[in-house]
């Protein structure tokens, strides 16, 4: 079969789910029946590789859509300008130099144990993070931390965060679920404990209870009484609680929003243009953002004797994917056309819209001068090799994938999708058997690309290292530099929209699609809104009587 039959049969199989959905009798994610305000999320699946409730660790986006509602942080971020505003700090100043941030402290928090909230519990959060980051570097919240040295208390409710190295990022870190503040007893905890649901945080929530793969569930904290500056809701929580259940199968957890066994459906990706309609048809909202940091992109390996290793190879590959048609043929006519390695809610992004236009003659034309020519099998071939690339995805192909090997072909590229495990596909990135890969990680701030792109900071080096060709390596890191050490936000801007640039212009990053995320909420759902890192705070959402 065609692969452009391939991508019909799969995008009409997207039509599937939801309607055999209707079909499904299914199981509520629970039998709870206890009175008064319980809101029912269906998630995606629960982390596979790492179980783990702790903040400091978590990297999966539907944990720290909990977390964010039992852990708070010294600031957050207004969501549509990026600004740091208040929350548990009042107020803070930075140094000249950077190195210093003095944090003025709320002094009517308290956690849900009874502790009080105070600079001494502030001191022992960020020191016990950074020891817990020497002994496992590749915790998630340990890029958070970079250049932290230690905390001063200058009186109970002062606290002084001292770096060793510029951080521009560091004032924005501090707002992030990963470097919540929890009790301090959480860190008289194992680590263990900690990751198995023992958060005891200063939250409008408690999280009672998890069992990992299956769900969650939180309740309202009485007396709460010190939200976010995002938050409308300044006291307790309208719901009393809140039941989150982990569902792999897209069926059945369709089926359970469909006939009013939860009230939020919170799938991973994003919805098709036949789900949204029978969604909405069924009196649903459909809720989306731009994840911020990254968009989905592919990244090439430009190692010595790959074919990436060729610019005009990589610019051809650039000029061949059409964004325009994957947005509207994989999502919906309305799907948001990537527009730049950032996804739009990212702070400095810089649109390469025009330079990421879609045009197959001009890769032609690239390819031919290159020495790329087509052959009678439709692909081009020099030096009796064929233009083949290998894509490492996991853990199946979709549509999309089908949809982009589809373009290349046009162009002459006979692109493989290699097809792994997610085990398979981290052990094949780190020795650097692919010509494409992808990967991405959520924070409102450029800085982390670096997780993904800076040899010195990536969660894989090889990955990093291979992006680039060795001339590009040498300005990118310049650049990463720039960015973390600028003291305002004009050089902060000037150095990662230099950087979005070199991206693109050395086919370093293949932009594909913006990491839309959507929720589909219930008529009985009232106010939900979306934080900056994407998540929603629960204490604003009320429901309706059925």
């Amino acid at each position: 079969m065609s692969s452009l039959r391939t991508l019909a049969r799969r995008l009409a199989g997207l039509a599937i789910p939801l309607a055999a959905a209707l079909a499904l009798g299914g199981c509520s994610p629970s039998e709870d029946t206890q009175s008064g305000k319980n809101l029912r999320i269906a998630f995606f699946l629960d982390n596979p590789n790492l179980t783990s409730l702790d903040p400091f660790q978590v990297y999966w986006i539907e944990h720290r859509v909990v977390l964010r509602n039992v852990a708070e942080s010294l600031t957050d971020q207004d969501p549509d300008s990026g600004e740091i505003i208040p929350w548990l700090a009042k107020s803070w100043e930075i140094s000249d130099d950077a190195l210093a941030y003095t944090f003025h402290l709320r002094e009517d928090v308290t956690f849900s144990n009874g502790e009080r909230f105070d600079a001494h519990a502030v001191k022992t959060a960020f020191d016990s993070n950074k020891a817990f980051a020497s002994e496992l570097p590749s915790a998630f919240g340990a890029t958070y931390l970079a250049g932290y040295e230690h905390a001063e208390v200058l009186d109970d409710f002062t606290v002084k965060l001292v770096l060793a190295k510029p951080n521009a990022g560091f004032l924005q870190a501090t707002s992030t679920t990963n470097l919540s503040i929890l009790a301090p007893e959480s860190y008289r905890l194992t680590e263990r404990e900690r990751s198995l649901g023992k958060i005891i945080g200063s939250g409008p929530f408690t999280l009672e209870s998890y069992t990992p793969a299956s769900g969650l569930r939180l309740v309202k904290r009485s007396g709460y009484a010190w939200p976010s500056a995002n938050v409308r809701n300044r006291g307790e929580a309208h719901l009393d609680s809140v039941e989150v259940s982990y569902v792999p199968e897209e069926s059945v957890r369709n089926g359970q929003f469909l006939q009013g066994q939860v009230d939020i459906l919170w799938p991973r990706n994003p919805f098709s243009e036949v789900d949204l309609n029978l969604l909405q048809s069924r009196g649903a909202t459909i809720q989306s953002r731009s994840l911020p940091g990254p968009a989905l992109n592919l990244y090439p390996n430009t190692r010595d004797g790959r074919i990436l290793a060729e610019r005009d190879v990589r610019l051809a590959v650039q000029k061949a994917i059409d964004r325009k048609s994957y947005a509207s043929t994989v999502y919906s006519p309305e799907f948001p056309v990537v527009d730049g390695v950032y996804d739009v809610t990212t702070p400095y992004f810089r649109s390469q819209r025009a330079k990421l236009a879609h045009d197959l003659p001009g890769a032609e034309r690239l390819l031919d001068e290159a020495g790329w020519r087509k052959a009678d099998d439709g692909y081009r071939h020099k030096d009796g090799k064929r233009l083949t690339l290998r894509y490492n995805l996991a853990p199946q192909e979709t549509a999309g994938d089908v949809l982009i090997q589809d373009q290349l072909r046009k162009a002459g590229i006979d692109l493989q999708l290699d097809v792994k495990t997610y085990a398979e596909w981290a052990v094949a990135n780190a020795a650097g058997n692919y010509d494409l890969t992808s990967s991405y990680m959520t924070r409102a701030d450029p800085i982390v690309l670096q997780s993904i792109l800076d040899p010195r900071n990536a969660n894989s080096v090889t990955l990093a290292t291979n992006t680039y060709a060795p001339q590009t390596l040498e300005k990118a890191l310049a650049l990463f530099d720039a960015g973390i050490t600028a003291t305002n936000g004009e050089q902060r801007a000037r150095a990662y929209g230099d950087l979005q640039d070199l991206l693109i212009d050395e086919g370093s990053a293949f932009p594909i699609h913006e990491r839309l995320w959507q929720a589909a909420t219930s008529a009985r759902v009232k106010e939900f809104h979306w934080s900056a890192e994407g998540f929603a705070f629960l204490n604003d959402i009320d429901l309706e009587a059925p």
